[in-house]
């Protein structure tokens, strides 16, 4: 690992870090993080990708890291980097690992008006939602679609799923964007199609989870009570994305990039479109060329795709509440948040307006109450944005700026990010033995493997409640209310 970044880093206070623009660098790189939590992940690649993103053709504004920033492929997870797409001939970048193979992998939050006083059996609703929520990488036990109904929710996303029997319209005002992003043609390949096709209403493996969590802490009283929350509420995380389809469109355009691309000395170039780049997993092509143009409308259609899943989750989800808690069991949906996305956006970047290609990934957009984007429900709050932590810990409902957009391009963290990376954990970690500590603590865990247990246990994971606080120190988000787990799904 290339630690020369360390050289150029200046402390800003406030929970931000500068890397001041240095060898290939066209833009300083920022990091939410203080020397502490620096030291404390020190071992971690995540600063490198990051430097590397700041060479992207077209970048605007920092190479931004969200405080929970741990390595992943080419763009670090917690990675926000904006290009602007009237750079040049063809625009600035846009980049498949600028936003990962999980396109729109996101968070549904969604609120009872019950405790878990109301709840008549734990363990028989945690095995009642683990019967009905199918968890794991096969997407077995998906709801299966009709070629019509699936190319209507590539195009249509959450309102097709809803039209389908799927999902609840009035869920739709709670969704980013709607719970839906433009399309022309939803052009994505036929194994892309075969994936998505039994897939949907399924959780999947890895990170992915549904989680029963109780409001336990509360920060921002007026906030909370504007949200209908309240100490002891219970409250519901989805966290899952667009499943297969969205993993094989990536693969697809990763794959043609990348091989568009010759290594020059110690760069990676690409002489059609005169880019060049330091790691070849940044492959991207201008925003306005072909290729870029069928990304960003393929990766478009996948995240539709994965505002429907969560859709039909939701659905699947309600159907049990109100099987086991009758009237106390109707969810309302708080939010529904992408942190795996590129999105065109207007900025204003060092005075200048830019219309932007902003690429998150795992982070979470985070605009002002006041942004047209945003719910009018929210416009004395902010955006809600959800923060998963881990399963034996907690997790944070957080709140955007009232008015004004942050200076992170409005984004935030979007979890606590990891610790430990996945082949670590499983040799440090018991996966059965950590069961049963959970269940001492009272959270009901429904796992398919050990190893799940293993790869998403507490010790994997920054400590959320750290991540919280860098991330409000930074004025990027404000913390509102608590989480504590009761019961967890898990791939």
């Amino acid at each position: 690992m290339d630690a020369s970044w360390r050289q150029h880093l200046v402390d800003e206070g406030d929970g931000l870090l500068r890397i001041k623009a240095h060898g290939h660098m066209r833009t300083d790189a920022m990091m939410v993080a203080n020397r502490e939590h620096l030291e404390q992940h020190a071992d971690d690649r995540g600063p490198e990708q990051l430097v590397n993103t700041a060479a992207m053709p077209g970048i605007v504004g920092e190479a931004w890291a969200m405080a929970d920033w741990h390595y992943g492929y080419g763009f670090p997870i917690g990675g926000v980097v904006a290009t602007d797409v009237e750079s040049g001939d063809q625009g600035g970048a846009i980049s498949p690992g600028g936003v990962g193979f999980d396109i729109n992998c996101g968070v549904r939050c969604l609120v009872l008006d019950a405790t878990l006083d109301d709840v008549p059996n734990l363990k028989r609703l945690a095995g009642r939602l683990s019967g009905r929520i199918p968890a794991g990488g096969s997407g077995k036990g998906g709801l299966g679609l009709k070629p019509n109904d699936l190319n209507d929710i590539l195009m249509r996303g959450a309102a097709a799923a809803a039209d389908l029997g799927y999902g609840q319209h009035d869920d739709i005002p709670h969704l980013e964007s709607q719970g839906c992003l433009h399309t022309e043609e939803a052009n994505v390949s036929p194994r892309a199609l075969e994936r998505g096709m039994k897939a949907l209403g399924t959780l999947g493996s890895g990170n992915h989870f549904l989680e029963l969590q109780t409001v336990d802490g509360i920060a921002d009283d007026a906030t909370a009570r504007s949200w209908g929350l309240s100490e002891g509420q219970l409250v519901v995380m989805i966290h899952s994305g667009s499943r297969g389809l969205g993993h094989q469109v990536c693969t697809d355009h990763v794959r043609a990039l990348e091989a568009s691309y010759r290594q020059q000395n110690d760069m990676w170039v690409n002489e059609a479109y005169g880019f060049a780049l330091p790691d070849r997993q940044l492959a991207s092509a201008p925003f306005h060329s072909v290729a870029g143009q069928g990304y960003f409308d393929a990766m478009n259609a996948a995240a539709n795709y994965a505002f429907a899943n969560r859709a039909a989750l939701a659905h699947r989800l309600r159907e049990v509440l109100r099987l086991e808690l009758g009237v106390d069991g109707e969810a309302r949906t708080l939010y529904d948040v992408a942190h795996n996305i590129a999105k065109v956006e207007e900025h204003t970047v060092h005075g200048q307006s830019c219309t932007c290609c902003v690429h998150r990934k795992g982070a979470t957009r985070a605009f002002p109450g006041n942004h047209p984007d945003v719910a009018s429900r929210f416009l004395h709050t902010g955006q809600p944005v959800v923060v998963p932590g881990d399963m034996g810990t907690g997790s944070w409902l957080m709140a955007a700026p009232v008015s004004g957009m942050n200076q992170a391009f409005g984004s935030s963290c979007h979890g606590a990010g990891r610790a430990l990376s996945r082949t670590k954990a499983k040799k440090t970690v018991d996966g059965k033995a950590l069961k049963p500590k959970l269940e001492a603590k009272g959270i009901r865990i429904h796992a398919s493997t050990p190893n799940v247990l293993a790869e998403e246990a507490p010790a994997a994971y920054k400590n959320v409640d750290e991540v919280i606080n860098v991330t409000s120190s930074a004025g990027l988000t404000r913390p509102v209310t608590r989480l504590s787990p009761v019961a967890v799904i898990k791939g």
